[in-house]
């Protein structure tokens, strides 16, 4: 059920995000009276799962849902219609407008795109607010993993700032320290004030990080049982819901990283819990799995006060745009890490199960349209790219056709044409490649 949500969240997207990108080429193409003979959600190779005409231009959607595309007059494309090339140019074709048009018409979808991006930022806004877990409400220090540990990080330090600039949000320390290549934390250990130095050979490791580095540490008490697990030890032991763990074979514990330590050493084995319940102390023998669990569950939502910033219609504008900018500019950053070979940040390419496993396992509006608003950016950068075969490659011809005056010819677009598609062809399957990977290196 779970794949299926994801699956479907993904399909929404994707279809939400191609039909307007493409609508904007279709647009400026129609502005100037270019004239469009397809336009397609998804590829159609062979056959499609539904089309019809309607005046000039044949609608579908086609079965591959690899992207889309509009099929304009005399442009070479990835249908790589030669025949229609070999006749004189036609008043309505693509290639008989001027540069500026065709310039035009190229970005019409990666506008189209970002100004998305920023639309939904700002629904989001004036719809959810903006609501975070507040770095200096993380009262109990973090938590860390090994990774964390060779950053120099220890349980219960407190993050003050990350190169001597505060952080607002808590899930912004790790992303903040990778793209800014941050050298040092200011770090509250102990009642002390320190500075902790970041290795250069750990942030290839937290790029490809596959569970938090950090997290909020967690007190232990007060360790109230909530729920059972199937076939939960402790509920044949005898332990209901609301009963309070005190202690484990008479340890107490202050955080509930060591007591689930404390378990996990004593995996398999019998311990003693002693449990309140109403105002009797009882102690009840549990034998572990061998995974070093009592199958019950504990809320620790009250733990936290997250902040929630709401926002009016005209405050939603200003807070959604800088969102947007913010969101771009994070994500060159990310396209630069790949590019440094050190980082290594090739690796965690992923394809289309990379980006299916970024969206809720249960149906959520705000998370939904938040990711739809990032991919839009995405779709728009990677667009960009002057690579042929994407606008950014026909982009890039026609800007140095305005700046010299010169056009490009056919024959030299056309294979142009073929080397992008055959990259991108390669780039898809190294993307989607590294995801099957990854499959079977959980």
């Amino acid at each position: 059920m779970v794949v299926l949500i994801k699956t479907a969240q993904l399909l929404l997207s994707l279809s939400i995000l191609v039909i307007l990108h493409e609508l904007g080429h279709f647009t400026f193409a129609k502005l100037f009276k270019a004239r469009v003979q397809k336009f397609y959600l998804f590829f159609n190779p062979w056959f499609s799962l539904f089309k019809f005409k309607k005046g000039e231009t044949e609608y579908g959607i086609g079965w591959l849902p690899l992207g889309g595309y509009v099929k304009i007059a005399g442009m070479i494309d990835e249908s790589m219609d030669r025949e229609q090339l070999k006749k004189p140019p036609q008043p309505w074709e693509f290639r008989s407008k001027p540069a500026w048009q065709r310039l035009l018409i190229m970005l019409g979808g990666i506008l189209v795109n970002f100004l998305l991006a920023f639309i939904i930022y700002i629904a989001v806004m004036f719809v959810w607010g903006d609501t975070y877990l507040p770095n200096e409400n993380v009262k109990y220090g973090v938590l860390v993993d090994s990774l964390g540990q060779q950053m120099g990080l220890q349980n219960g330090d407190k993050i003050i700032s990350i190169d001597s600039q505060k952080v607002e949000g808590f899930s912004q320390i790790i992303p903040v320290i990778v793209l800014d290549h941050s050298k040092t934390l200011q770090v509250e250990r102990n009642g002390k004030m320190i500075n902790v130095f970041i290795p250069d050979s750990v942030f290839p490791k937290l790029i490809r990080a596959k569970s938090p580095v950090i997290q909020p540490r967690l007190p232990f008490n007060p360790f109230i049982i909530q729920g059972f697990t199937k076939d939960s030890p402790g509920k044949e032991a005898g332990l209901r819901k609301n009963d309070r763990i005190v202690a484990v074979d008479s340890l107490r514990f202050q955080y509930y990283d060591q007591f689930k330590n404390y378990l996990q050493e004593r995996k398999g084995k019998q311990v003693v819990l002693t449990v309140k319940r109403d105002s009797q102390l009882l102690n009840l023998p549990v034998k572990l799995t061998p995974e070093g669990m009592i199958g019950v569950s504990t809320d620790f939502s009250h733990v936290f006060a997250f902040k929630t910033i709401r926002y009016s219609f005209w405050e939603s504008i200003p807070a959604g745009i800088k969102k947007g900018i913010r969101t771009t500019n994070d994500y060159l950053k990310q396209i630069k890490l790949i590019f440094a070979p050190k980082m290594k940040a090739y690796e965690s390419l992923g394809g289309f199960i990379t980006i299916g496993k970024i969206f809720p396992s249960v149906w959520d509006w705000n998370a939904f349209w938040n990711l739809t608003a990032f991919l839009s950016i995405i779709l728009a950068i990677m667009n960009l790219l002057p690579i042929p075969g994407l606008d950014g490659g026909h982009v890039l011809f026609l800007l140095y056709e305005i700046l010299t005056g010169r056009k490009p010819g056919d024959k030299f677009l056309e294979y142009a044409q073929i080397i992008g598609m055959m990259l991108l062809l390669a780039l898809l399957v190294y993307a989607n490649g590294n995801d099957i990977i990854k499959l079977f290196h959980k």
